[in-house]
């Protein structure tokens, strides 16, 4: 879009009145992008807008400690005992042979 002295100054003055983007860029017949480039060429921009609402921050309630039966008394802490590892079996070439020949001898 062409910029002309007369739609600057409907810009400008849309803007100062808080005018969207989109607002100005129908009444001007071109698209919102054009609109922003052009305010963002005449360094316009609007001022901050304060927080609608300031949020209150409320404490986390406290956790009561159950009072049921089951945990009226701390139990004591199982510790697993540590796995012994079982050292593989160590068989001779012969064995191992024999193990061979017996297993083809079941898959037959």
């Amino acid at each position: 879009m062409s910029w002309d002295e007369r739609d600057v100054a409907l810009l400008k003055e849309l803007w100062a009145l808080g005018h969207s983007a989109a607002q100005i860029a129908r009444t001007l017949g071109c698209s919102r992008n054009a609109v922003c480039g052009m305010l963002t060429r005449l360094c316009l921009k609007r001022g901050h807008k304060p927080p609608a609402a300031k949020p209150r921050i409320r404490p986390v309630p406290k956790r009561r400690p159950a009072l049921s039966a089951a945990c009226a008394s701390p139990m004591e802490k199982k510790v697993s005992k540590p796995l012994k590892r079982q050292q593989p079996n160590e068989f001779s070439k012969r064995q191992l042979y024999a193990m061979l020949a017996e297993a083809v001898k079941n898959t037959g």
